[in-house]
């Protein structure tokens, strides 16, 4: 019987692979992830029996439409999975680029060149698509990935994981480029948090418990993935038929994901056109709002809202309503219930929209388009290991160009300081 390694060993198994990685060249690594393609298609039936598993013991435990939606695959998501392998092995290689070269006063030459992080350490929760993304994303980014997804994927991540590995294997470099840490006790990601000297670099993905305890206890640095309280603010001049189809979208499309928008806040001053569009949305999802006093008398299926509801990531059917009389008011909304996600103006007016864009700080700052483009796919990136919200190194999609350093590398030709 196979011995299940602990998450130090899996971590310095990474590190050790990691130095092998960092060398090769553009064309292996493309040849990996081709070979990964393939034996994602290869094992597909496999990944889709696996996922069933996961599947049933979500509904058994009664987990949310949401999270259960999160954590489906099918046939086509995992062709859309194997698609990204596609634009990421035709994007150019993030490491090995200068991306500054100057001279100093004594005649240095002083450039900085893009550079390997070493290995990144995913936590994530009932995603299971993140498996793959996070492998293909780091293993062009010269980089090995330790992978911990949560218990409810379980079956799903390691069957994912295994046709990665196997990839790789059939290629004729090492699988360990790519480790999964199948205990999904909370033990072993507050071990992965700890394991300075091998990891170089945590993300963490899922909910707000797990990426708070990941920011707070992890000694390796992190970069702050956030949840999704998405805004989009109607402004009275909004062209309404665009509005209205722009919220059904933001909100129904796939009510699980963190760019769904989870909060309304409307202009006192919206017809009653508006009203009337919006309600037959409400009524055909069913969709369960929490409204303020005046929303609320014009809305169907509606309480009154509290502060919980107003900063809630509802991940279902459901939104909160602000109403406001300016933008002014829409945008202080934003600024005290917003994760830093991602945020849209509806609007006619250049001047609002402009405002909207200089003054709302959030990650993602739309006009006129729904929330659910926040997604590396969507912005070109080809695949994403989450949206960050913090302002040091990445924000936004993290995709293949916020995964990697940068170190000096310095020419000379005798000088000396004095």
């Amino acid at each position: 019987m196979e011995r299940i390694l602990n998450v130090n060993e899996i971590c310095k198994i990474a590190k050790e692979s990691s130095r092998k990685l960092a060398k090769l060249k553009t064309e292996e690594k493309n040849k990996i992830l081709i070979s990964i393609k393939n034996s994602l298609m290869d094992n597909l039936n496999k990944i889709l029996e696996e996922n069933k598993k996961d599947v049933k013991s979500a509904e058994d435990n009664n987990l949310t439409e949401g999270i259960i939606d999160r954590l489906l695959l099918t046939t086509d998501r995992i062709e859309n999975m194997a698609k990204a392998i596609d634009d990421v092995v035709d994007f150019k290689d993030p490491v090995g680029r200068v991306l500054s070269m100057e001279e100093n006063y004594k005649g240095l030459k002083i450039g900085k060149k893009t550079v390997p992080m070493g290995v990144i350490a995913i936590i994530y929760e009932a995603r299971p698509n993140v498996t793959l993304d996070a492998a293909i994303l780091s293993l062009k980014a010269s980089s090995a990935i330790v992978l911990r997804g949560g218990k409810e994927a379980i079956n799903s991540n390691i069957a994912i994981a295994n046709s990665i590995r196997e990839g790789i294997k059939l290629s004729g470099y090492d699988e360990n480029f790519v480790q999964i840490i199948k205990d999904t006790s909370r033990e072993s990601a507050t071990n992965l948090m700890k394991q300075k000297g091998y990891v170089d670099l945590l993300i963490p993905r899922g909910s707000s418990s797990l990426i708070n305890s990941v920011v707070e206890n992890s000694t390796v640095p992190v970069i702050e993935t956030g949840v999704g309280n998405c805004h989009i603010y109607v402004d009275e001049s909004a062209d309404i038929k665009k509005a209205v189809e722009i919220i059904k979208n933001a909100k129904t499309t796939r009510i699980g994901v963190c760019n769904a928008m989870e909060s309304l806040i409307l202009n006192e001053n919206l017809s009653d056109e508006f009203y009337i569009y919006l309600n037959e949305i409400i009524q055909e999802f069913d969709i369960k709002v929490y409204a303020d006093e005046l929303a609320k008398k014009r809305l169907k299926n509606s309480t009154i809202a509290t502060e919980a509801d107003y900063a809630k990531e509802f991940l279902d059917y459901a939104f909160s309503v602000k109403t406001v009389s300016n933008i002014d008011d829409a945008i202080k909304h934003i600024e005290k219930y917003s994760t830093g996600h991602s945020e849209a103006i509806l609007t006619k007016s250049y001047e609002n929209a402009m405002k909207f864009l200089d003054e709302v700080d959030s990650s993602c700052v739309y006009v006129n388009a729904s929330t659910r483009f926040t997604d590396g796919g969507e912005f070109g990136k080809g695949a994403e290991l989450g949206i960050s919200t913090q302002k040091l190194h990445a924000r936004g999609p993290v995709g293949l160009d916020e995964l990697v350093s940068y170190k000096y590398i310095i020419f000379g030709n005798g000088e000396v300081r004095i």
